[in-house]
């Protein structure tokens, strides 16, 4: 298996309440003509939002099972340490619950984490020792 991960998929309650949150944020639709789901691109990488009836069906559990696990975490990390701020009034802008405000981390640079309205928890990081390239692809050091 190649060491990639190609689309995420998070099972909400209410696709269209999932859906506004994040075109609130900017992020634009695709595959627009799609039915019962919805796709974002991410350069290489996809995010989809999946009813929690259908993803539960499709991988053969309960629904309880598709409630956002706790122990998941997405992250988006950021060029400049100032961008947290502004990602995260962003994202309370949109509907987001602030976790934890944004501000000095031990190892060096600055987050904070929010929870959409789905109960997805996110991380927005400025990571000085794991920079972004211009298209946003992180890189990881040896």
């Amino acid at each position: 298996m190649e060491q990639r991960i190609s689309l995420i998929t998070l099972a909400v309650r209410d696709l269209a309440r999932a859906t506004a949150f994040y075109e609130r944020l900017g992020w634009r639709r695709a595959l627009k003509g799609a039915e019962g789901v919805t796709f974002f691109q991410w350069g290489g990488l996809g995010l989809s939002l999946y009813p929690v009836e259908d993803q539960a069906r499709d991988a053969n559990l309960p629904a309880e099972a598709m409630t956002p696990p706790a122990g998941v975490v997405l992250a988006y990390n950021v060029r400049r340490e100032e961008e947290v701020d502004a990602v995260m009034a962003e994202a309370e802008a949109a509907g987001a619950e602030i976790l934890r405000p944004a501000g000095k981390a031990f190892w060096g640079g600055r987050y904070g984490f929010f929870r959409d309205p789905e109960g997805h928890c996110w991380e927005v990081a400025w990571n000085p020792g794991f920079p972004l390239d211009e298209a946003g692809k992180l890189t990881i050091p040896e």
